[in-house]
């Protein structure tokens, strides 16, 4: 997919984004994960991937080597997806629970003002087992949430489910000049909610699944029922539940529990979404114009992935389509190519940026490979301010220290890219 140009504005565009939930139980990534992210898929490739894992591996010692180092799962999925042309846009990470964008490179431009945050609600707020990670962005000039749970376990918590989720509501971004969670175009919400079957005994259930019969107990899903009271949740959409229950298994296994516990099936792992627009006009007669619809959320796919047997529940995956107008339709800075680079001659790097880049004494030109996996991934970098050399209305041109990058200069695929906005604390680009 192009970049949107001037050609293009108040053009539809559909993204395709692939959401991940799983609750891996403490284990290590698996072999093998081209079904889970569907990269053999005959269609048209993703733009995004939001991966939100629950029960990573958060032992002291585990847990302290990946604040100081990216954890293994990161690692794997970075190398899956580097070399199909994703970055990790962001991650946010509170103990066990992890969350990881990837997006094609060529939407970077367009992508400004990412945010993470964390909610802990175990242990009254005190300890991060359960909670919620979030991350919020301006996606082509529209307000973009992502928000992974893990909700407190065990029939009898559902009110407490209900509870913790309203607060990890109100506690995102809160005192920060961002908009509130429900105020974003659209959230998705998504994770191991913990939502049980009521009422039916474990041998009706199980015999409803035998028989594919799921539409029986879809009635007595905890939060199919609580979407029904409580009007927060109202306006979040879920797609049918036409898969088996996604808990609790055998490890290695497609057999439900058989230890001396025998929990009862459940869909405890689900993706949910809301629309702003759709709920600001619900209350209005018929369909409101096509004008005023300016992002819509399509679900193309929701499935469970049974192959994978690393913890005692299977994934979930949702494939979606994202049709937006851009309201964002030239990116702050733009790299001007100044032909071949060697050894013997001085580089050069022209750029433009529009008039209202927000600029810092921290902006800063970095050199990345060809497949790099993160923004911190570069080969060498220079600060803007620091090697300017000329400057006009136009345009501006630096000239980095030769001596960090010659060495640099021998490998065959080094190119120069652009990072948008606050995706930390300042400017780089």
């Amino acid at each position: 997919m192009e970049p949107v140009g001037p050609a293009q504005r108040g053009a539809v565009r559909e993204l395709r984004l692939h959401l991940v939930t799983w609750n891996v139980g403490t284990a290590s990534p698996p072999p093998d994960v081209t079904s889970l992210l569907q990269l053999n898929s005959l269609g048209p490739t993703m733009d995004m991937y939001v991966i939100g894992l629950q029960e990573v591996n958060s032992r002291i010692t585990n847990f302290l080597s990946d604040l100081a180092f990216d954890d293994p799962w990161s690692i794997f999925f970075m190398t899956v997806l580097s070399p199909l042309g994703y970055i990790k846009l962001s991650s946010v990470r509170m103990q066990g629970l992890l969350l990881l964008i990837f997006v094609k490179h060529v939407h970077l431009p367009f992508i400004r003002d990412v945010h993470t945050h964390y909610t802990r609600t175990g242990l009254y707020g005190y300890w991060g087992n359960k909670g919620g990670v979030t991350i919020r962005m301006s996606l082509y000039g529209h307000t973009i949430c992502f928000m992974n749970c893990h909700l407190p376990a065990h029939m009898e918590n559902t009110e407490q489910r209900l509870d913790d989720f309203e607060k990890i509501l109100e506690m995102q971004f809160e005192g920060e000049n961002i908009p509130s969670t429900l105020d974003h175009d659209v959230l998705f919400w998504f994770g191991d909610l913990n939502f049980r079957i009521a009422d039916y005994g474990i041998h009706f259930v199980r015999e409803s699944i035998n028989n594919k019969r799921y539409n029986l107990l879809w009635e007595k899903d905890q939060l199919n029922m609580a979407k029904k009271k409580e009007a927060f949740l109202q306006e979040f959409i879920e797609g049918p539940l036409q898969f088996k229950p996604t808990y609790k298994f055998d490890l290695y296994s497609d057999v439900y529990d058989t230890s001396e516990k025998k929990r009862k099936p459940a869909w405890t792992d689900r993706i949910l979404w809301r629309v702003k627009n759709l709920c600001q006009h619900a209350s209005k007669e018929g369909e409101f114009s096509e004008e005023e619809q300016t992002i819509s959320v399509t679900l193309n796919n929701y499935i469970s992935h049974m192959s994978y047997g690393i913890s005692d529940h299977k994934p979930v995956t949702g494939t979606f389509g994202l049709e937006l107008k851009p309201l964002l339709s030239d990116p702050l800075v733009t790299l001007n190519p100044e032909g071949e680079w060697s050894a013997e001659h001085d580089v050069l790097i022209n750029y433009s940026a529009v008039p209202e880049f927000p600029s810092s004494a921290w902006d800063w030109i970095g050199l990345f490979k060809v497949a790099f996996r993160h923004v911190n991934d570069y080969v060498t970098y220079a600060w803007v301010e620091d090697d300017e050399i000329s400057s006009n209305k136009d345009s501006k041109q630096i000239q980095p220290n030769r001596t960090l990058i010659e060495k640099d200069l021998s490998q065959e695929e080094n190119s120069w890219m652009q990072k948008p906005d606050n995706l930390e604390s300042h400017n780089e680009f």
